[in-house]
């Protein structure tokens, strides 16, 4: 392992092929993180403040849309929540590599209960607006800033190294799972009682994680060393750092287009319930919930697998490209939700697979900067790729903004894998004979190096 210093790190070798598989004595069963009792706790605390979050974030869009009747509106609040991931995220991977992590994370969470109880208020009382919401949702911005990575870094103390792979995967099932209640539970709380209750809830919900965080027995964690608090350059250390590797630098691109054009559901589903096919809030939450369903099945699976290929991270962001265009044409309502489960199976697969080969690469001493920038890309495209998409459906319509975003991740994902190929040193091979593989990736053929004088003297 190297010391984290940018400059001194020299590059790891990278193939498009590149796996990174756990000591064969590790266990890898599909819930083998959930043995680790701290683990637990955490995954404990978190479905349910995930569920919370679903709850606000499905009743937030759909508030947005019934005061304002916009599809802009609602990329606006998106943007609001992720322009500080965008302006900030850099340094928030900074304060998370310098303090710890579990501390810090008793900070953001009861931040983030806060926000929501302070919606809450603001609806209950009957004074909401839309700068309301534009306000929490900056808010909560600001805090996931430092909550995001500390999070993320704070895995791997949790569970150790051998099984961050297993624990990325089963807190992404335990986000859709959470994403298969949430939405429920909001559309039966707005419906009986309005949607200040939502928020309520969101609010209430931090409690859990919480309690989790305060029952961890710390001697069992696993500590990563600290950066200094008052050191300098460690911003650009952690950018020199991922410039130096290119099996971090270009998965982070890949998930930054994806991010930024493909992830932009709240504008769609949203736009197709409610123009398209006329069914309302309670379509709009079946979208949200087929998306779940699909996510949750594409975690598990994500979870059972030993390895991460790179390979496998170009080929299921192209796949979830394709998936959008096609989907976007669809005019039938079943076929149009039945479809929705793939796409979320494959980009979820796409998100958990870069999420767990950045970490499994990056040394743990870096690891708060890589998580900070690998999430400003993915969620900090958010603000350009929201009010872009959400323009484009209130002008031109959403199955033409649906469309565009998958293809623009489409074509993404093959420069990205071509690149990958390049730094690999391996090139494209087509063979269309019967009984062969038609296209696949085989290395360069190397020019031999001329041998050294002092060389060819030894060898003679």
């Amino acid at each position: 392992m190297s010391t984290g210093s940018g400059a001194d790190s020299a590059p790891a070798p990278t193939t498009l092929d590149k796996t990174v598989r756990p000591p064969r004595t590790a266990r890898t069963s599909m819930f083998s993180s959930l043995r680790i009792r701290n683990y637990r706790l955490f995954a404990a605390g978190a479905v349910v403040s995930n569920t919370g979050t679903w709850m606000a974030r499905i009743t937030q869009d759909w508030l947005v849309l019934s005061i304002t009747g916009s599809s802009a509106a609602v990329g606006v609040t998106t943007a609001m929540q992720f322009l500080p991931m965008l302006l900030f995220g850099l340094y928030g991977g900074v304060i998370a590599d310098r303090f710890a992590k579990r501390n810090l994370l008793f900070v953001t969470q009861g931040a983030m209960g806060l926000g929501g109880l302070f919606l809450a208020a603001m609806t209950l009382s009957g004074h909401v607006e839309v700068w309301h919401v534009y306000v929490t949702a900056f808010f909560t911005g600001l805090v996931t800033v430092v909550d995001n990575p500390t999070r993320q870094s704070f895995v791997s103390e949790l569970v150790g190294p051998d099984q961050v792979r297993n624990a990325v995967s089963l807190n992404s099932a335990n986000f859709q799972s959470a994403r298969l209640v949430g939405p429920a539970v909001a559309g039966i709380l707005t419906a009986a009682v309005g949607p200040g209750w939502a928020f309520l809830a969101n609010g209430l919900s931090f409690v859990a994680p919480l309690v989790g965080l305060a029952l961890m027995r710390t001697g069992e964690l696993t500590r990563t060393p600290l950066a200094p608090r008052r050191g300098k350059g460690q911003l650009r250390e952690g950018l020199t750092y991922v410039s130096l590797h290119p099996e971090l630098i270009w998965p982070i691109v890949l998930i930054g287009f994806i991010g930024t054009f493909g992830f932009n559901f709240p504008i769609w589903l949203s736009a197709y319930a409610d123009d398209v096919f006329h069914g309302g809030s309670g379509l709009y939450a079946a979208f949200t919930t087929l998306m779940a369903a699909g996510s949750l099945i594409g975690a598990l699976l994500a979870a059972r697998r030993r390895s991460s290929r790179l390979r496998m991270l170009a080929g299921a962001a192209g796949l979830f490209g394709v998936l959008l265009v096609v989907v976007a044409a669809v005019p039938s309502v079943y076929v149009f939700a039945a479809l929705l489960v793939p796409v979320s199976a494959v980009g979820l697969t796409v998100n958990v697979t870069a999420n767990s080969s950045v970490q499994m690469a990056t040394d743990p001493e870096m690891r708060g900067r890589v998580m900070s920038l690998f999430m400003m890309v993915f969620v900090g495209g958010t603000p350009l790729g929201g009010p872009l998409f959400g323009w484009l459906t209130d002008a031109y319509g959403v199955r033409v903004s649906f469309a565009l975003g998958g293809a623009i991740v489409a074509v993404a994902s093959l420069g990205v894998g071509l690149m990958l190929a390049r730094a690999a040193n391996l090139r494209l091979r087509v063979d269309l004979r019967r009984g062969r593989q038609h296209v696949r990736f085989v290395p360069r053929e190397r020019t031999p190096e001329p041998v050294p004088e002092r060389d060819l003297a030894s060898v003679a």
